[in-house]
């Protein structure tokens, strides 16, 4: 539906995201109107496009795209003049203008500014001056509207403008594709579409250049390949390119060249065979190699014996290390880098906390790191040490979320850097983390090597253990057991291809048979919202579902919209909004999914407040309030940061009384409960299981048959990720 008027009034102007809500003038009828707009002037006339939709403050117009139409009236134009677009006009100047130029003001504007300085009080750089922001202020809005034209939003427009300013029609209209390497968030899909609107050809070298980088996007942000084999690259490209590769092999490899000649790509030989793969991952192993080599070359040979040190810590903690955990102990403070490895309950933390006590005697600095804020304040709370996530002590330059404070020209003060949960660091996290490293730095990587990897691109622990380069310490004795408790049992069993003991007789572990989806859901959700809150005393907010899929009955999205109307039910009282196909509520549990840097969060810190930018992929908080007028939410987060989400970021939460089993790594919970069911055998895996049983702390219940528990037990899948970090190391 599409409405015409002059804006009236402005109820609400977001600066930052340029949400807006008007009063637009239809010939005297009054409307309010919300959406986004790149500037919002009293008196413009505009055109909208949207519908009619309720909310508690009335019938309301809300408009996904819009144009600005210049005004024909003399009375129209000076509102326009002097509506505050053109900086340095106002009313008496507007007025004078218009006055002069009549029904041309704005032909001799853009035309011919210099004839401005005919006018009273303007003189000849006033009258430039006036004529180069009045054609600025038109490109902006032309390129804005001419982008919207094809489903792109307000914010990524403006985002697009950033990059390629007035020459952004022109750009796009010759080669839509090059925002898919030049704008991120843009995809190929989307720059497809325009393309094919504009009418550039199916087989133009622009989009089979486009369709292979896509590729190499896709692969590492699905599957988490640094590189691909040329020829997969070229299959998955016929197929999204819809191209036949026998007739256009030319062009093909012209499309190829041109992505090596400008560096965007790299091919090269790698175990006899062609690889292609993106300069910037290339560049990201490449450097991880050579900071871990130069860290255990930069060690002195003379290794100390820390027998003393070690009985002390026995002695003090009344505790008795096996002969595997000293040797843990001691390889990582006499190697340059190391890595500790091992199952639950195999003594990781306490060998952390005997080398944190070593290296204080020995008046060391240190520094206790790890990729989510859930999982260094686990790290914190069990070594009584200040522990950071990787990214906060890495610290995002100000005005630059491409870079961060601390790197090779700037890195840490420390003499010991100590990671844990490694196996969920990515690449490129691994780079940045290196770059940070002094050169005398001494790296300690704790994890467990059968968890899942990283859900960003790389095999970073994988890599690293199989170089066989660097000091690896294994731990296999199990010595963390509480009386009668199943939790870590079961979770080594499974490890091992074996069925896990589910007698029902322990109090932490329990499998409740059902035999199809519909009652596996019900069962779930009537264990989180009543049965296990009624038995263990816990808020149903401490039990969290894990589960293997998004999509399903029992996949999280289903079971999210379920949960949400039993524990957080439509309210008079509760403010909600929706976003795409979720409805967001005062009260509800959510996640952030992807890394934002610019998100700004304050926090109380006992009698300070603190503040700080960037919320991370993986933090999980609870939704204190929703302004219904700017659309804005307020969520606080489990460490105490509170973060306002303007309505363009409210797409990066999403509902957590369910999550995946990918999304939990790092992480650790009261209860988890998991629905067992049937899958693909690629995904249904024995570390999928493992790593969902490993993330509870005092309880497990698995919901769902038997047959298709002991198919993920004996299922030993593993993805192979294709990355060079293991060669690079080995080279």
């Amino acid at each position: 539906m599409r409405i015409e008027g002059v804006i009236e009034e402005i109820i609400f102007r977001n600066e930052q995201n340029g949400y807006s809500v008007i009063v637009v003038d239809q010939n005297n009828t009054m409307t309010t109107c919300v959406g986004k707009m790149v500037s919002t002037n009293i008196g413009e006339n505009i055109a909208l496009e949207g519908e009619f939709t309720k909310s508690k403050y009335g019938l309301q117009f809300s408009f996904s795209s819009y144009e600005i139409i210049m005004p024909t009236s003399l009375k129209g134009i000076e509102q326009y003049l002097c509506s505050g677009l053109i900086k340095g006009v106002g009313p008496v100047t507007a007025k004078n203008i218009v006055s002069h130029f009549k029904e041309n003001t704005f032909d001799i504007i853009e035309m011919s500014p210099t004839s401005l300085a005919e006018v009273k009080n303007i003189s000849l750089k006033k009258a430039l001056d006036i004529g180069e922001k009045f054609k600025e202020l038109k490109k902006l809005q032309n390129s804005v509207m001419f982008l919207q034209k094809y489903n792109i939003s307000t914010n990524m427009a403006l985002k697009i403008y950033e990059i390629y300013g007035d020459r952004t029609i022109e750009t796009v209209k010759s080669n839509p594709y090059r925002l898919v390497e030049d704008i991120s968030g843009v995809g190929f899909l989307t720059a497809d579409r325009i393309a094919k609107n504009i009418g550039i050809p199916h087989n133009s070298e622009f989009r089979v250049r486009a369709g292979l980088l896509h590729c190499l996007m896709t692969a590492v942000e699905r599957t988490g390949n640094t590189y691909l084999p040329k020829p997969m690259l070229l299959t998955n490209a016929v197929s999204v390119l819809e191209i036949n590769y026998e007739e256009n092999k030319e062009l093909f490899n012209s499309a190829l060249d041109s992505l090596v000649l400008d560096k965007t790509c790299k091919i090269m030989w790698h175990n006899n065979m062609e690889i292609v793969i993106q300069s910037q991952y290339y560049f990201y192993e490449y450097s991880v190699a050579q900071k871990l080599s130069l860290l255990n070359r930069s060690v002195i040979s003379k290794k100390l014996d820390l027998t003393d040190e070690i009985a002390h810590f026995e002695e003090k903690n009344n505790i008795s290390f096996h002969e595997e955990q000293k040797n843990a102990i001691t390889n990582s403070i006499n190697s340059g880098v190391s890595v500790i490895t091992g199952g639950p309950g195999t003594g990781k933390t306490t060998i952390v906390k005997c080398i944190i006590e070593i290296l204080t005697q020995n008046n060391l600095r240190f520094m206790l790191l790890a990729p989510t804020g859930r999982a260094s304040k686990r790290l914190s709370d069990s070594t009584a040490c200040e522990a950071k996530t990787i990214h906060r002590a890495l610290e995002i330059a100000q005005g630059n979320t491409s870079r961060f404070v601390h790197n090779e020209n700037n890195p840490f003060e420390t003499d010991c850097v100590i990671v844990d949960e490694v196996s969920m660091v990515d690449v490129a996290l691994m780079n940045h983390l290196c770059k940070a490293l002094p050169r005398d730095c001494k790296l300690i990587l704790v994890g467990d090597k059968d968890q899942l990897p990283s859900v960003g691109a790389g095999n970073v622990l994988d890599d690293i253990l199989k170089s066989g380069k660097i000091t690896i310490s294994m731990l296999t004795k199990i010595f963390r057991q509480k009386d009668n408790s199943l939790i870590i049992t079961n979770a080594h069993l499974i490890n091992s291809g074996k069925m896990p003991l589910i007698d029902n007789t322990s109090r932490d572990f329990f499998f409740e048979e059902r035999l199809d989806l519909n009652s596996i859901k019900d069962s779930i959700v009537d264990m989180v919202t009543r049965r296990l809150p009624d038995f263990t005393k816990l808020e149903s907010s401490q039990i969290q579902i894990l589960a293997p899929l998004k999509a399903g009955v029992c996949g999280i999205d289903n079971l999210n919209r379920t949960l949400q109307e039993k524990l957080n039910p439509p309210s008079l009282h509760k403010q909600e909004i929706a976003v795409g196909e979720t409805i967001y509520r005062e009260g509800d549990k959510v996640m952030q999914t992807a890394n934002n840097y610019n998100l700004i969060w304050k926090r109380i810190n006992g009698f300070l407040e603190e503040e700080g930018e960037g919320v991370y992929n993986g933090d999980i908080g609870f939704i204190e309030s929703i302004d219904f007028q700017t659309n804005e939410v307020l969520v606080i987060f489990e460490d105490g940061r509170k973060c306002l989400y303007p309505r363009s970021e409210i797409s990066q939460l999403s509902l957590a009384y369910a999550i995946t089993i990918h999304k939990s790594q790092g992480s650790e919970f009261d209860i988890v409960v998991l629905p067992v069911i049937a899958g693909a055998s690629m995904i249904l895996t024995r570390n999928l299981l493992y790593t969902a049983v490993t993330r509870a702390k005092n309880m497990v219940v698995l919901v769902g048959e038997k047959k298709n528990l002991k198919r993920m037990v004996s299922n030993n899948y593993t993805t192979q990720r294709f990355t060079l970090l293991k060669d690079l190391l080995i080279s």
